[in-house]
């Protein structure tokens, strides 16, 4: 294996944040389909889009000519009106449906858009679980935002009710969090209405937090320098091999909910934790017995958060899922999760709509593995009736994004029931695939 030294860690840092920015193409066809954007790092940054039809290939399956012979057909404004809707988020989901007018009366349209993903770190903690924020050894942090609220109805919002969720307009900025972290190595702090107030009584919110690491004394300009080949390729190693344990912690009343995510790779949990370990862990308003006992520990619960979690970008759950029985009688508990992020692309396409996989110049595709169904209620389901999202153990694997795409360079696959088949009628469905990029006759675990 290869051992990396501290130049071409810094190197990598700066890759990271300077390196050029891959455009990213989503292509979703007209109606009432999900149009989704997404980063693994940083946050949504559109550069165009359009709404129409310049071509007579894109979303034609089925269509009759005349429905598809207008290629000069665009909607004027649809950039400026996705850039307000997704700009600076993490996930962005809307339909078509959003816009009003008709650029071309009887032409089938679709929703194209483009975009980059601005390098920063994301951080997404729900409300009565602990943020853990933290840097490599001798980098401290630098908060570019913090917001504490909620702004969609999507996050943190796993078997909450809907009275709970409804209203995404009450997320407020704050300095507090840039206030007690700003200059640490590492950083926890509690999101909770104790700490930022409460700018939507009744609505379950979350603390966003985006941020930058950095040495102490000097600025990204000064430590970053043009890389050369050797040195991307020493960088996608590590990508490859170099992992860090993250750690979310969760206070029990049962309808919490634990959020686990990565900006680059899949969850791999690592160890989970029901029950106590100290006094001092979601100890706010308990009496000293509720926190006594701290050798508390319920059996089985790693399994159950790896059953949920492994091979997600993104996984919600809440202490109901976890809470079998009651290992220790009497004392207040909390759900603790430690887990990395293993390197892999994952795209996801909603159903009728187009996953792109690419690789940069000279390398092909590899394919994980591949999911067409639904398993979950929050992926590709902006404004979908419930009954169409609730049905959420009906993902199948499928081998035929493999058969398609391994050994290419790039590979467009649509995510329709005429090529997967369909694992669970009247649910709204997606495509779900994990890949890596790598040079041909080189595998991931191959030094460079």
């Amino acid at each position: 294996m290869l051992c990396f030294t501290t130049i071409v860690l810094l190197a990598a840092t700066c890759l990271l944040v300077n390196a050029g920015e891959a455009t990213e193409t989503v292509t979703t066809c007209e109606g009432n389909n999900i149009h989704r954007l997404s980063c693994d790092i940083g946050v949504i940054s559109v550069q165009t889009a359009s709404y129409g039809r310049t071509d007579s290939v894109t979303c034609s399956e089925g269509k009759p000519p005349s429905q598809i012979s207008n290629t000069e057909c665009s909607l004027a404004g649809v950039v400026d009106i996705l850039k307000k809707r997704c700009n600076g988020k993490k996930l962005c989901e809307l339909s078509a449906n959003i816009f009003t007018t008709d650029p071309c009366s009887g032409t089938f349209k679709y929703l194209e858009t483009k975009y980059t993903c601005h390098p920063s770190i994301h951080h997404v903690t729900c409300e009565r679980s602990l943020a853990h924020l933290h840097c490599a050894e001798g980098q401290v942090m630098s908060i570019f935002s913090a917001h504490y609220g909620r702004h969609d109805r999507i996050t943190c919002s796993y078997r909450r009710p809907t009275t709970q969720i409804e209203d995404a307009d009450c997320s407020n900025p704050t300095s507090k969090v840039a206030e007690s972290c700003n200059g640490k190595n590492s950083c926890t702090i509690t999101a909770s209405n104790s700490v930022f107030g409460d700018p939507c009584v009744g609505t379950y919110k979350y603390l966003e937090v985006a941020y930058d690491c950095e040495y102490r004394g000097s600025s990204k300009t000064m430590l970053c320098f043009r890389l050369s080949t050797v040195l991307l390729l020493a960088t996608t190693c590590l990508l490859m091999t170099a992992v860090s344990t993250e750690r979310v912690i969760t206070c029990d009343n049962g309808h919490n909910v634990q959020r686990l995510s990565c900006d680059i790779g899949v969850i791999s949990v690592q160890a989970a934790l029901y029950g106590r370990t100290d006094r001092e862990t979601c100890s706010e308003g308990r009496p000293p017995q509720q926190l006594a006992n701290t050798r508390c520990s319920q059996e089985g619960t790693v399994d159950v958060l790896k059953n949920r979690c492994d091979g997600k970008t993104v996984c919600e759950v809440n202490t109901n899922l976890v809470r079998t029985s009651d290992p220790c009688f009497g004392i207040y508990k909390y759900v603790e999760t430690n887990y990395t992020c293993l390197p892999a692309i994952q795209v996801v396409a909603c159903e009728d709509s187009v996953a792109h996989l690419f690789c940069d110049y000279g390398q092909v595709i590899v394919v994980y593995g591949a999911d067409y169904g639904r398993r979950d209620q929050t992926t590709c389901s902006y404004k979908r009736p419930s009954s169409q999202t609730q049905n959420v153990d009906c993902s199948a694997p499928t081998s035929k994004v493999a058969q398609s795409c391994n050994g290419k360079n790039s590979c467009t696959v649509a995510a329709l029931n005429s090529v997967f088949g369909d694992p669970c009628g009247g649910t709204y469905k997606y495509l779900e695939v994990a890949y890596v990029c790598q040079y041909p006759g080189v595998t991931p675990q191959q030094s460079l």
